[in-house]
């Protein structure tokens, strides 16, 4: 994981009032909620999709998120997790992104 004092900040801004981070590297990670609308197998083969893990490991993510309302269901990167939270809400799931 990187640390705050490895990142490398621009030194120099053209307004020097606006400083815009579009990559930063902070970890973060999605989490999943639980519905009533869409199948274990559904779920399951999203999770696949988004975060390329293996059968076993999305359908014990699948379970969690069944099971306790929602589940973490990747960590990573900044934007590593809007990928995958885009992917899993490309069929409507519902995802959060927590620092």
């Amino acid at each position: 994981m990187t640390s705050f004092f490895d990142m490398n900040f621009p030194m120099e801004f053209e307004d020097p009032d606006v400083m815009e981070l579009t990559e930063v590297g902070l970890a973060a990670r999605v989490v999943l909620f639980n519905d009533e609308v869409h199948t274990y197998d559904e779920v399951t083969a999203q999770i696949r999709k988004a975060t390329n893990c293996s059968l076993h490991q999305a359908e014990i993510l699948t379970i969690e998120v069944d099971t306790t309302g929602k589940a973490v269901v990747f960590e990573g990167e900044m934007n590593a997790c809007l990928r995958v939270s885009n992917v899993l809400e490309e069929i409507e799931l519902h995802t959060q992104i927590e620092c």
